[in-house]
C-alpha cells in the first residue's frame, strides 16, 4: 500500500513538474517576445534643410512717413493742454499764438519713422522675393536684409490684398531662391518647419506638423494650417517640407493674445505663385466672375434636392445680364463643378472661378430638377466694386427687407404642412428691427402666399418704399405677423 502511494506522489509530482516546467517555457518564451526592442524613432534633423534654405530667407522692414505736430521754439507746444479742453485748432493770442515762430515746422510737413519687421524669400536669382501684402502695405520705403548682412532698398513690383501676396524686388543677381514644392503631396502629421524674424529676430527657425489642410478661415484661400510657431514678424516666411522646399507662406495665426497659441496658417505656395505669375506680368491680379450669390448646401436642403450629398454651391441669387445669367444658371441650381474641378463646399467656387481667364468659355455642371446639366459660360473679370461669389459677398449683400433667403426644405415644408416658403439665412435691418433671425422661415408677404426663391424676390422688389410689408414668420411651431419697412 505505501508502495503504491509513492507511486502516486511520484507520478502527480512528475506531472506538477512538466507541467511547471511548460509553464515556465511559454513564459519565458513570452517574455522573451515582450523584451524585443520596438523599432526607434528617429526625430528628423533640420540642421542640414537650415544650411540649405536660410540663405534664401529675408529679413523685411517698413518705414512710413507721419505728420509732424508744430512746435514751438524746437520744443513741444506749450499750448497742448489747452488743446485737450479746447480742441486740436485752439491758438493763444499774442506772440505764442503764431505756430510757425522759432524752429517749427511748416504745415504739412513729415517725418519717417519704422513701420514694421516682416520677412519673405527669394524666388529667383535676380532679385524677385515673394512676401504678404500686410508687411509692405502702405510703406514709405521698404527696406530687405540678407542673412549676411547686406542690405538692399526695395520696389513693389505688385500686391493682391485678396490674398495677401506681394512681389518685391532688389537690385541684386546670384541670389539663392528656394525651390518651390508642391502642397498637395502634403499630409496631416508631417513635419515642416517655418523661416522668418519673428519680433524682429532675424533668422528664427521654428518646427511642427501640419494640423490641417484646406483649412476653410471664409477667405478666398484656403490655407494649410500648422502647429508651427509663427508670430508678429515671421508674416511672409517661408513654410518648408522635409525637402527644404517652400510649401507655403506664414501669413496669419489663430490669437486670442496676440502671439502664438499653437494655430497658424500659411498660403499654398501653388496658389501664391499663381498671384506672382500676374503680378510679374502685370502689376495686378486679373480675377473670373460669373455673377452669382451662393450658399452652402445643408443635409436637408441635399435631402430635399435630391442629392447624395450635401457637396456644392447653391445659387441663391444671380446677377441680371450677367455670365451666369446668360448661360442659364438659375436661381435654387447647385454648382457641381466648374471648369473640370469639383466644387466640394460653397468656398471652393470663388476659388475656381476666380483662377479662371476672363473671357473663356467654361462648363458648369449643375442639379436641377433632380438631374445634372451641363451648361457653358464665358467667364467674366472681377473688378473692384463687383459683386463676387464670396462668402463675404453675401453675407453683406442683402435685400430690401434686410434678408437673405433660401428654399424651404422638404422636411419644414412637411412640419408645417405647406407648399411653400422661404427660411432666412441671414437676417439685416430693417428685419432685425421686427425681430426677424436666423433661421425663420417666411411663408407669406402681404397676400402673396406662393413663395419660393424667384416669388420672393420679385415681390420684395415690387414692394412700396416706406410702407409696411405683413411677413408671416413661423419660429418653431409658433407663427406671427411681422411688419418689416422695406427700404427704397
Amino acid at each position: 500500500m505505501q508502495t503504491r502511494t509513492k507511486r502516486i506522489r511520484h507520478t502527480v509530482s512528475s506531472l506538477y513538474l512538466a507541467v511547471m516546467l511548460g509553464l515556465g517555457l511559454g513564459s519565458h518564451t513570452a517574455m522573451a517576445q515582450d523584451a524585443t526592442p520596438a523599432p526607434a524613432v528617429v526625430l528628423p534633423d533640420f540642421s542640414q534643410i537650415v544650411e540649405k534654405t536660410e540663405k534664401s530667407v529675408v529679413n523685411i522692414r517698413t518705414t512710413e512717413s507721419v505728420p509732424v505736430r508744430p512746435t514751438i521754439g524746437g520744443r513741444g507746444d506749450p499750448n497742448d493742454l489747452f488743446r485737450w479742453f479746447f480742441g486740436p485748432d485752439f491758438m493763444p493770442p499774442g506772440p505764442n499764438g503764431n505756430p510757425h515762430r522759432g524752429n517749427a515746422p511748416s504745415q504739412g510737413e513729415e517725418r519717417v519713422v519704422p513701420r514694421g519687421v516682416g520677412s519673405g524669400f527669394i524666388i529667383s536669382a535676380d532679385g524677385y522675393i515673394l512676401t504678404n501684402n500686410h508687411v509692405i502695405t502702405e510703406a514709405k520705403d521698404i527696406f530687405v536684409t540678407l542673412v549676411d548682412g547686406k542690405e538692399y532698398k526695395a520696389k513693389v513690383i505688385g500686391a493682391d490684398e485678396r490674398t495677401d501676396v506681394a512681389l518685391i524686388k532688389v537690385e541684386a543677381t546670384d541670389l539663392p531662391p528656394l525651390t518651390i514644392g508642391n502642397p498637395a503631396d502634403l499630409k496631416k502629421g508631417q513635419w515642416v518647419m517655418a523661416i522668418g524674424s519673428p519680433f524682429g529676430l532675424d533668422s528664427t527657425v521654428t518646427v511642427g506638423i501640419v494640423s490641417a489642410i484646406n483649412r476653410d478661415t471664409g477667405d478666398y484661400l484656403p490655407f494649410i494650417q500648422t502647429d508651427v510657431a509663427v508670430n508678429p514678424g515671421n508674416s511672409g516666411g517661408p513654410l518648408l517640407n522635409l525637402s527644404g522646399q517652400v510649401v507655403g507662406v506664414n501669413s496669419q495665426i489663430v490669437s486670442r493674445s496676440g502671439g502664438f497659441m499653437g494655430i497658424s496658417l500659411a498660403i499654398p505656395i501653388d496658389e501664391a505663385m499663381n498671384v506672382v505669375d500676374q503680378l510679374k506680368a502685370h502689376g495686378k491680379v486679373t480675377r473670373g466672375r460669373i455673377g452669382v450669390q451662393i450658399t452652402d448646401v445643408s443635409e436637408e436642403v441635399a435631402l430635399a434636392l435630391g442629392l447624395s450629398d450635401s457637396k456644392g454651391a447653391l445659387v441663391s441669387n444671380i446677377e441680371d445680364g450677367g455670365p451666369a445669367a446668360k448661360a442659364g444658371i438659375r436661381n435654387g441650381d447647385v454648382i457641381l463643378n466648374f471648369d473640370g474641378k469639383a466644387i466640394k463646399q460653397m468656398s471652393d467656387l470663388p476659388r475656381i472661378v476666380g483662377s479662371v481667364k476672363p473671357g473663356e468659355k467654361v462648363d458648369v455642371e449643375v442639379w436641377r430638377k433632380g438631374k445634372t446639366l451641363t451648361l457653358k459660360t464665358e467667364v467674366g473679370e472681377l473688378t473692384t466694386g463687383t459683386a463676387t461669389e464670396t462668402p463675404t459677398e453675401i453675407a453683406v449683400d442683402t435685400d430690401r427687407l434686410g434678408l437673405q433667403v433660401e428654399p424651404l426644405a422638404a422636411a419644414d415644408l412637411a412640419r408645417l404642412d405647406v407648399k411653400s416658403g422661404v427660411k432666412v439665412t441671414r437676417a439685416d435691418k430693417p428685419a432685425t428691427n421686427a425681430g426677424i433671425t436666423d433661421g425663420d422661415i417666411i411663408l407669406q408677404i402681404n397676400n402673396h402666399d406662393d413663395l419660393d426663391i424667384n416669388s420672393y424676390q420679385r415681390i420684395v422688389k415690387s414692394l412700396s418704399a416706406g410702407k409696411n410689408a405683413a411677413l408671416l414668420v413661423v419660429r418653431g411651431n409658433n407663427a406671427q405677423w411681422v411688419l418689416v419697412k422695406p427700404t427704397k
